[in-house]
């Protein structure tokens, strides 16, 4: 007779944070913006062939696929997220770039620190380190989330230093 053992438990996950870009037009207020656009585009283009400037209609045309391509580039760009997931164990730094090639960072959470660091000219960087290794995190975030993530983060990392038997 064969002995089956149980699987391992899971480890309990101590903070899980889904960072994404904040973005604030959706893809149905793209198409309202793009159908506005491509009839006013019509309307100045018109104005112009009718009063004999008939190239005006082709830069009419560019302009309005310039604004199609690069707000595509943005949404493309929506597609991009990082995670932080804690557990008594470690700390994993996920991210995922808009073509969906992923990044993994693991970090033993006793002796990681995080940093909101100065950077020349720009808003503050928060950064992780551990054993020599700098990530820096949600570069995408506005300077409050950035904060905010920083003390989350940090509140997480305290209680789970407080843990019994969490790997220190």
């Amino acid at each position: 007779m064969s002995e089956t053992t149980a699987p391992p438990e899971p480890e309990p996950i101590l903070f899980d944070a889904l960072l994404r870009p904040h973005r604030s037009l959706t893809q149905a207020g793209f198409r309202v913006l793009m159908a506005t656009l491509t009839l006013s585009f019509l309307a100045i283009g018109l104005v112009f062939y009718l009063a004999g400037a008939w190239p005006v209609v082709g830069f009419c045309g560019l302009e309005l696929a310039l604004v199609y391509l690069f707000f595509r580039i943005n949404f493309r760009d929506q597609r991009r997220y990082e995670t932080i997931r804690l557990t008594p164990r470690e700390l994993e730094l996920c991210r995922v770039a808009p073509g969906g090639n992923a990044e993994r960072v693991a970090f033993q959470p006793y002796w990681l620190r995080i940093r909101l660091e100065d950077a020349p000219g720009r808003s503050k960087r928060l950064v992780l380190s551990s054993h020599g290794r700098d990530e820096a995190v949600g570069s995408f975030l506005s300077p409050e989330e950035r904060e905010n993530l920083a003390r989350a983060l940090a509140d997480a990392l305290a209680r789970q230093r407080q843990i019994p038997g969490a790997v220190g």
